[in-house]
């Protein structure tokens, strides 16, 4: 494959489509890739993998799934190598403070939320569609994502649905607040609770097309600023289960995993599986589809971007 790629001065190595669309400043959308690792069963999990991808490409923007595989950091991936992470169960699930040890180690992981958007910006990429971000756990306040260091550090735009709906909401908006993140709303002025669209939780600001996004991301980019923006993106109507509904099953999977002594990174698999369970699939069936809807309007905002960039190079 050595035709296929090239290593940047960065230390990445990028998909030769992910570095042609940089060179030529076209739309690129990074994706994370804990949720294949760590996050749904196989096949689901590589299905998932190839629809993201697909929904990128079909809004015209390139996809550059992000991962390490025999401890080098792939920025876009081709299918066997996604293959390779959806079969696996020896990957290792990667935050910022674990991708040196992985790559002396010549590990394959996933790249979580906070991995994925420091190493996108060492790319050149500055969008970024995942799931849901991480934050404060209910089960401990002291258990807080690396995720939100990340964004306060790091300039990206981040398509979610929110922050995961296992965590306390309200203390993570907080932090989001302490670390002068701002959250903006896509078409709605409620912050979206992942499986539900609504939360009770405002945002700072609404939104309400790709091209609003891309205007407020430079002029938070003109000012200097270098946190990433969070665009919370609520899942569709059709998919979404209603609060009255999740918040028994979330607060049954808390007890239960403070009942299981369940912690640190065994938590989020632990509550997740509980989740589905409970829910009898529908939590799998909405994350499904909140992940595909923030890749295509992740997408839209990149393809946005690219215009608005090559608008302004032609009046100079």
């Amino acid at each position: 494959m050595g035709d296929m790629r090239a290593r940047t001065s960065a230390g990445l190595v990028l998909a030769r489509d992910v570095r042609l669309a940089l060179k030529r400043r076209t739309a690129v959308v990074a994706l994370e890739s804990a949720v294949i690792t760590h996050g749904l069963p196989y096949p689901t999990n590589l299905d998932l993998a190839r629809d993201m991808e697909a929904a990128v490409r079909e809004e015209g923007a390139t996809p550059a799934t992000i991962a390490l595989i025999d401890g080098r950091i792939r920025v876009g991936l081709p299918d066997e190598e996604l293959a390779l992470l959806a079969q696996s169960d020896s990957n290792v699930k990667l935050g910022r403070r674990d991708l040196a040890s992985a790559a002396i180690r010549k590990s394959n992981g996933g790249t979580t939320v906070g991995a994925t958007v420091y190493i996108a910006a060492r790319a050149g990429i500055t969008v970024f569609a995942t799931g849901g971000i991480g934050g404060v756990h209910r089960e401990g306040a002291h258990d807080i994502s690396a995720d939100l260091e990340a964004l306060a550090t790091t300039p990206m735009i981040v398509v979610c649905a929110g922050a995961k709906a296992i965590l306390d909401l309200p203390a993570t908006l907080e932090v989001l607040e302490t670390l002068s993140v701002p959250v903006v709303g896509y078409r709605t002025d409620e912050f979206p609770a992942f499986y539900s669209r609504e939360s009770g939780l405002n945002v700072g600001l609404r939104l309400e097309s790709p091209v609003e996004v891309a205007d407020y991301w430079a002029a938070h980019r003109a000012l200097g600023l270098e946190s990433a923006v969070l665009v919370a993106n609520p899942i569709d109507q059709a998919e979404s289960i209603s609060r009255l509904e999740m918040d028994p099953i979330l607060n049954r999977a808390s007890r239960e995993a403070l009942r299981h002594g369940a912690r640190g990174k065994a938590l989020t698999p632990f509550l997740l599986g509980r989740i589905a369970e409970l829910s009898k699939g529908r939590s799998i069936k909405a994350n499904l589809a909140l992940l595909l809807n923030n890749a295509h309007l992740a997408a839209q905002i990149a393809t946005a971007i690219a215009r608005r960039d090559k608008g302004r190079e032609r009046q100079r």
